[in-house]
């Protein structure tokens, strides 16, 4: 009797289906590179859209008068970009940012052509090249840093400001567009 029961309760029970086909191998493999210049042109796209969100009039901007303005934001993340990524090839030309840019045109040009010099760095790397030891920064510390370490420690502080450019948009009634939905 209790043979027949579990055999009617397992009947009942659907049948295990068979586990799907593994799929196609990917003919591609991951590349720390390609990897960094994905980050660094999403990086670029996101705070380029965050940029031109405020206005024109709004540039010169601050929460509190001991903080920089809005484009002094903007083109301190430019310098980072460029004093940074200029060590991953001395041979590149870096573009010569303005010191003092308030309007927007200006500012957003700045950041632009730091991004674009950071592609243009970036996609000139190999695997092997963004594993070699460079000269950084004094701040990052005596000794040499991997060209990739370069490259995230210059994406981190830009998300960084990121952060702290979203208050400024949002004090001035400014949704940032990562936040729109």
């Amino acid at each position: 009797m209790i043979a027949f029961a579990l055999a009617l309760g397992l009947a009942a029970v659907p049948a295990v289906q068979a586990p799907a086909a593994a799929p196609a191998a990917q003919t591609s493999t991951a590349s720390l590179q390609a990897d960094l210049v994905k980050d660094w042109e999403a990086q670029r796209d996101k705070l380029m859209k965050l940029a031109a969100a405020m206005p024109e009039d709004k540039f010169s901007f601050k929460p509190k008068p001991e903080m920089r303005s809005w484009a002094e934001q903007l083109t301190h993340v430019a310098g980072a970009i460029v004093g940074t990524l200029r060590r991953l090839d001395a041979a590149a030309t870096a573009p010569t940012l303005p010191q003092n840019a308030t309007a927007k045109a200006d500012v957003l040009k700045a950041l632009g052509d730091a991004f674009e010099f950071g592609s243009t760095v970036l996609k000139k790397q190999t695997d092997a090249t963004i594993a070699e030891g460079v000269q950084g920064p004094g701040y990052y510390g005596p000794g040499l840093s991997t060209r990739a370490r370069l490259v995230y420690r210059t994406l981190v502080h830009t998300e960084d400001e990121y952060g702290a450019m979203t208050v400024y948009l949002r004090l001035n009634g400014i949704t940032p567009p990562a936040s729109e939905r």
